[in-house]
């Protein structure tokens, strides 16, 4: 499903979760009223879509870009997969993760670009990709990275305002002259066959600080506060979904919100095509301890003192090391049981998963 291809409306009889919409011309603008609406996503939801960001032309190249790659031969695929374990950059074959403590194998083709990689180009920082990724790496790629950087550099900079931090604090630890596990990623998932098909995307919370995403079918689902059953987030053309991660919650002693979500096929006749997905990671530079940075913040100290469990946000981990463990959890070569998987595949969570009602 790349490019400007019609498909069929999200069905209105399917419950939703109404996210806050933040209009990105009025954030530049400083608009006192989007800043506290943005704000209240942030910390309340840490989900948000965003209109008006000026990226569709670009989007709309990356989508005929997956088309391209995923319609190349697996012996023009493969041999550009994940490196190890705890990599995430590459191709990502179908059954190369789990998706559940049963260590049911993932039934998604994906491939991870590394910013890294498209803001070097022609040199590797990290990896090699198929001719397709190489061929478009200074005309599809680099235009939709710098833009999706800049979106969110903007947004850390509103989030060092409203938590007294020194400005460019949050994009100093996010800099894209430090190596760091910013990505692009392409999903294809297959048609659901039947009205049960599995899960998509296990239950989870991002591993990085800002997630950009932009897909055209439903299937996204967000465990709301207070709330026993999962809700679909309705696509919007034209809107981005945009979420915080586990780093910004490290970072802000909790006050920013990475909230958990998953991935299941489309609702009802959306079911019956290809899931495409386009995701934007930012995430901080690999040598980032992950922590409150209460000596430079007293709203964050403050937040830290008067946690339920403080100690919670030190992980004693830097930002490469905690996406390194996070990938490779996920990875089927790691899986061992059930209690092991659940254990090392925890991220912020501050609920228990098994057990919420379906929806």
């Amino acid at each position: 499903m790349p490019g400007l291809i019609k498909f069929p409306t999200f069905p209105a009889d399917v419950p939703t979760h109404p996210l806050l919409v933040i209009d990105y011309t009025l954030l530049k603008a400083g608009d006192h009223d989007e800043l506290d609406k943005f704000w209240k996503a942030a910390t309340e939801l840490g989900f948000w879509y965003l209109k008006n960001h000026g990226i569709d032309h670009e989007v709309n190249a990356m989508f005929d870009l997956g088309a391209q790659t995923f319609a190349l031969p697996a012996e023009e695929k493969v041999p550009y997969s994940y490196k190890g374990d705890g990599s995430s950059f590459g191709y990502k074959p179908i059954g190369t993760n789990v998706i559940d403590e049963k260590g049911t194998r993932d039934t998604t083709e994906a491939m991870d670009v590394a910013q890294d990689d498209v803001l070097a180009y022609p040199k590797s920082v990290h990896h090699t990709y198929p001719v397709t990724v190489r061929e478009n790496m200074n005309s599809v790629l680099r235009p939709f990275v710098e833009k999706s950087m800049e979106i969110n550099m903007y947004f850390l900079s509103i989030m060092d305002d409203r938590l007294g931090l020194p400005q460019g604090t949050l994009a100093g630890l996010n800099k894209p002259e430090e190596p760091n596990g910013g990505t692009v990623r392409l999903i294809r998932a297959a048609p659901a066959i039947t009205p049960n098909a599995q899960t998509f995307v296990t239950a989870h919370t991002d591993f990085g600080a800002l997630t950009l995403l932009h897909n055209r079918l439903g299937g996204l689902q967000v465990l709301v506060p207070g709330v026993e059953t999962w809700q679909y987030v309705k696509p919007l053309e034209g809107h981005i979904i945009c979420n915080i991660g586990d780093a910004l919650h490290f970072f802000s002693g909790g006050i920013l919100r990475s909230n958990i979500h998953r991935v299941i096929p489309p609702p009802k006749e959306q079911a019956k095509l290809e899931r495409w997905s386009l995701v934007f990671f930012t995430r901080p530079n690999f040598n980032a301890p992950l922590r409150p940075l209460s000596q430079h913040s007293t709203i964050i100290a403050n937040a830290v003192v008067h946690a339920p469990n403080p100690g919670k946000f030190d992980t004693g981990m830097t930002a490469g090391e905690w996406l390194a463990h996070r990938n490779a959890a996920t990875r089927a070569t790691k899986y061992k049981d059930p209690s092991t998987w659940k254990a090392s595949f925890k991220g912020t969570e501050d609920r228990e998963i098994l057990g919420v009602v379906e929806n």
